[in-house]
């Protein structure tokens, strides 16, 4: 992974520089990846350890919190230690590596959430097939798939991104190593990279986007035409923190991604990635715990029965 040129590091610009803000950028940083990490992990650690969240949907569930485990890892330690050190730059490998996994994780999460569509497209749809369609062989390869599928996707634009030359300026407008800020830097012809970036983000985002649509298209559908009112807010239930979750994550990427050119300025785009890398893996345990009884309930009981060992 080695560029053609002179450029050895880059610089991250990040957000303005006033020293109220950096002061409030480490603290808020901070709290997020405590609180994402620690929320993700017990939300993981919970589904692995009871047996009544030993169900298809909370094995997706487990692999998607284990996934934003893994995105704010990516990108939110870099940005502390470059406010807290004030040393913005990153190496030209480190750069491309963290630019690879946050692709990476990223399509891994857009599959997952398609893949967690037909899973809740088959308990709704076709209940009385569901453990026969969703069985653990069939839910693993759809989890496998999505790794696979995510990894094969990304790795030609990573390649093409890092055999770019790059003569300078090495500044980066932006608080990680995204690819259209890279792009903008590199002296290289990059409209085919561009336009290969551009295919890939829209099959990936657009593809799983309509895969999920049309899985909900059915599912709202059925869930209407339940008469009892009891079960038909119990399945709204269901799904309401997987819509919430879809609504967010693909908003703010199609918002940054899918369109030819990067002709938008950059404040905008840097609160939109915001978005979609540090606070969507914040509240993701919070929409899957809060709004899901059977998680809260098993939450209490592991609670309680600390506390019960606690006091012996």
């Amino acid at each position: 992974m080695e560029n053609q040129t002179g450029v050895t590091e880059f610089i991250l610009v990040g957000f303005p520089s006033a020293w109220w803000l950096k002061n409030f950028l480490v603290v808020t940083l901070l709290l997020t990846f405590v609180i994402t990490v620690t929320g993700n992990l017990l939300l993981l650690i919970l589904m692995l350890s009871d047996h009544r969240l030993h169900t298809h949907m909370y094995f997706f569930l487990g692999n998607l919190s284990f996934l934003e485990i893994l995105l704010t890892i990516t990108i939110v330690p870099k940005m502390l230690s470059s406010i807290l050190t004030e040393r913005n730059t990153i190496s030209f490998a480190s750069c491309m590596t963290q630019s690879y996994f946050y692709f990476l994780l990223g399509t891994i999460d857009f599959l997952l959430l398609a893949v967690m569509s037909f899973d809740r497209y088959e308990a709704i749809c076709n209940p009385l097939r569901y453990g026969i369609i969703m069985n653990n062989k069939v839910c693993t390869r759809l989890v496998l798939g999505s790794w696979v599928g995510g990894f094969l996707s990304i790795l030609y634009p990573t390649i093409s991104l890092t055999r770019l030359n790059f003569c300078g300026p090495n500044t980066i407008d932006h608080f990680f190593c995204d690819s259209w800020p890279l792009l903008k830097l590199s002296c290289s012809d990059t409209r085919l990279v561009e336009l290969l970036n551009f295919i890939m983000s829209s099959v990936v985002l657009l593809g799983s986007l309509t895969f999920t649509t049309v899985s909900y298209t059915y599912i709202i559908s059925t869930i209407l035409r339940i008469p009892s009112s009891t079960e038909k807010q119990k399945a709204f239930t269901t799904c309401s923190s997987h819509l919430t979750v879809v609504v967010i994550i693909y908003g703010s990427t199609i918002f940054l991604y899918v369109r030819p050119s990067h002709k938008l300025s950059s404040l905008p785009s840097k609160l939109a990635s915001v978005l979609s890398c540090i606070v969507t893996p914040l509240l993701n345990p919070f929409i899957f715990s809060l709004r899901n009884e059977k998680v809260k309930e098993v939450f209490w009981d592991v609670f309680k029965k600390q506390k019960q060992g606690c006091r012996l």
